[in-house]
C-alpha cells in the first residue's frame, strides 16, 4: 500500500509540464507586479501631504519599476522581473526611512 501511494507521487512529479511551470512564473510575475505598483502608487497619493518630496516620489519610482518588471515577467523574462520587483520593493522601502 506505502508501495504504491509512493509511486504514484513520483510519477505525479515525474509528468510536471516544463511549460505550464512556465505560465506558472509568467503568472506568478505579472500579478506580483501589478500589486506592488497598486501598493506604490497608492501610498504615494496617501503620502502626498505633509511628508518631504521625497517620500512620494520613491513610492511613486518603486511603483514604476515594479510595473515594468510586470511587464517583463508577462513577456517571459521571470528572472529580471523577480530582481526588479525586489529592486522596487527596496526603493519604496526607501522612501519610507525619509519619512
Amino acid at each position: 500500500m506505502a508501495e504504491d501511494l509512493a509511486e504514484d507521487l513520483a510519477e505525479d512529479f515525474e509528468e510536471e509540464d516544463p511549460a505550464e511551470d512556465a505560465r506558472r512564473a509568467r503568472w506568478t510575475a505579472t500579478g506580483t507586479g501589478a500589486l506592488l505598483t497598486l501598493a506604490g502608487v497608492t501610498a504615494s497619493l496617501m503620502r502626498l501631504s505633509g511628508v518631504p518630496a521625497l517620500v512620494p516620489v520613491a513610492y511613486a519610482a518603486g511603483a514604476a519599476v515594479c510595473a515594468f518588471a510586470g511587464v517583463l515577467g508577462a513577456k517571459g523574462r521571470t528572472r529580471r522581473s523577480l530582481w526588479l520587483l525586489i529592486v522596487g520593493t527596496m526603493v519604496m522601502a526607501l522612501g519610507d526611512q525619509f519619512d
